[in-house]
């Protein structure tokens, strides 16, 4: 297809003063904003600032309470997904809309029209996935795959369905740098074609390499329309926030004491086909240090949590130690009995159930080490709500109600609230996958800090993370896992971008494959 030129490109979609109420909340208050073709167009602001509701309205999801829609000039209304899909309007959600009992063609099939051939539906999935540097395989079970790779199948989904505008809500959240990379490249291939793109994303920098125009909200309004690229990070983070964002205090030298948690050749069957085997994981995270694990997604960290956190048993008693005591095969409610506390990687219905209350998903990890929470058997609701109350004041947790349902919360809320629920209790050992995920440059560094401030208070902290950018900023030791095997811990200070890069790509596998081959060569040639 010829390249585009932008010069000549008209007005694609056209938003006027849109409104959308929940109540006496207006989380969108006369909001507009005009994208023409090709043009990637920024959409920034805090968690909570309008930006979901915002796209949701012009991807049909919602309708608003005022305000007009015009698609090519024409004002219409547009009355569900299926009916933006048919305008030439495509989106990849921040959280997953997938089956996980199905494939993932049959979850592709799913969202194209018409009878369809899943057979040469697979192989055009296969080949587009590749081309797009986002490989996937069409048979794999989306049960089986790790975020990363369901983000994947979101896109790749996105774009068989060749949109004229396409809504993207964070979706280099879970994909590697170099992941990433492929995907701006699209982007603007996209971008050359004709296709539009509306972008969000909490990655400032990003914004700056990637974006046209943006457009910023804070508390439902526009605040600010402008050339991202004449922008400086810090300069977009004030006009999102309205102030200046908290600049995180990193400790020099960190003062560590005895291992808080200890993993000693953990190795672990895969669960299914698709899932990583865990390969003689050793490991050791002391009072008063965070520990990062870096690795492309799909290399074996949900497995390793899954374990670590007691939800999956490991062989043997002693191949988990938390406080010198084994507790390989014993259960989470346990481990948190022994002042553990755990984030798993999915918010939403892992970490919390979409329909509980806050206050009750404050039960559901609380339980079993407060005796305020449950007395005789009762729950004690006072008692988790203020439990509940603390939190949203700690973590600064934006909600529409007293105790809403966790569904109802951003992404980057709920991620504060998940994390604060479990820091509340001031653990001694803390494990915590991608603490920042899709989360705005405010909330990421509340995060951060209160993580670096729980190890300075001399609790282990082990985080693992696919932004390398927060391993560099919080971590003092950093190990790289790849295809389930786990690189010994090095300083931070003594890694590169480059060498974590190569070790994400299995250099640590193949020096110990080198390591054995050398002992057993040596083994046969000792008389």
């Amino acid at each position: 297809m010829t390249d585009f030129n932008r010069g000549d490109a008209k007005q694609l979609l056209e938003v006027r003063n849109i409104t959308k109420m929940y109540g006496d909340l207006a989380a969108n208050k006369d909001v507009s904003l005009a994208i023409s073709q090709g043009e990637i167009h920024a959409l920034l602001g805090e968690n909570g600032a309008g930006k979901s509701t915002l796209v949701k309205v012009i991807y049909g999801s919602l309708q608003p309470t005022s305000g007009e829609v015009f698609w090519q000039g024409e004002k219409l209304t547009i009355a569900n997904p299926a009916a933006a899909r048919q305008l030439g309007i495509g989106m990849v959600f921040q959280h997953f809309s997938l089956f996980d009992a199905l494939t993932v063609a049959e979850n592709i099939a799913l969202a194209l029209p018409g009878k369809l051939d899943l057979p040469k539906l697979s192989e055009k999935i296969a080949r587009v996935s590749v081309e797009y540097g986002l490989p996937l395989v069409p048979t794999a079970l989306v049960a089986d795959l790790s975020v990363g790779e369901r983000q994947r199948i979101e896109i790749v989904r996105c774009l068989l369905q060749e949109p004229k505008l396409l809504i993207m809500d964070e979706p280099t959240a879970v994909l590697t740098p170099q992941e990433a990379d492929q995907l701006f490249e699209t982007l603007h291939r996209l971008s050359n074609e004709g296709c539009a793109v509306l972008y969000i994303s909490h990655r400032l920098d990003e914004i700056q390499r990637l974006c046209h125009n943006a457009t910023i909200l804070r508390h439902g309004k526009v605040v600010a329309t402008c050339d991202p690229q004449e922008e400086t990070a810090a300069s977009l983070a004030r006009l999102m926030v309205g102030a200046d964002v908290h600049e995180i205090k990193t400790r020099s030298a960190p003062q560590t004491g005895k291992a808080i948690l200890s993993v000693k050749d953990l190795a672990m069957k895969p669960d299914g086909p698709f899932s990583v085997a865990l390969k003689n994981i050793n490991l050791n995270v002391r009072g008063g240090e965070i520990v990062a694990i870096a690795g492309v997604a799909g290399n074996g960290q949900g497995e390793l949590f899954d374990v670590l956190s007691g939800e999956k048993l490991a062989t043997n008693n002693d191949d988990i130690l938390i406080s010198g005591i084994g507790v390989g095969r014993k259960n989470i409610n346990v481990r948190r009995q022994m002042s553990a506390a755990f984030v798993p990687e999915e918010r939403l219905g892992h970490g919390a159930v979409p329909e509980f209350s806050l206050s009750d998903n404050v039960v559901l990890t609380r339980f079993a080490t407060s005796g305020r929470i449950i007395s005789s058997g009762m729950i004690n609701a006072k008692a988790s709500q203020n439990i509940l109350l603390n939190i949203v004041e700690e973590f600064d947790v934006r909600k529409s109600g007293p105790d809403p349902e966790a569904r109802s919360l951003s992404g980057g809320n709920l991620q504060k609230f998940v994390v604060g629920r479990e820091l509340d209790r001031s653990p001694s050992l803390l494990i915590v996958n991608q603490p920042t995920w899709g989360v705005d440059a405010g909330a990421a560094a509340l995060i951060r800090q209160a993580l670096i401030d729980l190890a300075a208070d001399g609790s282990g902290v082990l985080v693992i993370s696919q932004d390398l950018d927060e391993i560099f900023e919080i971590a003092d030791q950093i190990a790289v896992i790849s295809r389930g095997q786990l690189s010994k811990t090095v300083p931070a200070g003594d890694l590169t971008l480059e060498e974590i890069g190569l070790m994400m790509a299995g250099s640590h596998e193949n020096n110990a494959h080198q390591n054995n081959n050398d002992a057993n060569h040596a083994s046969e040639a000792t008389p």
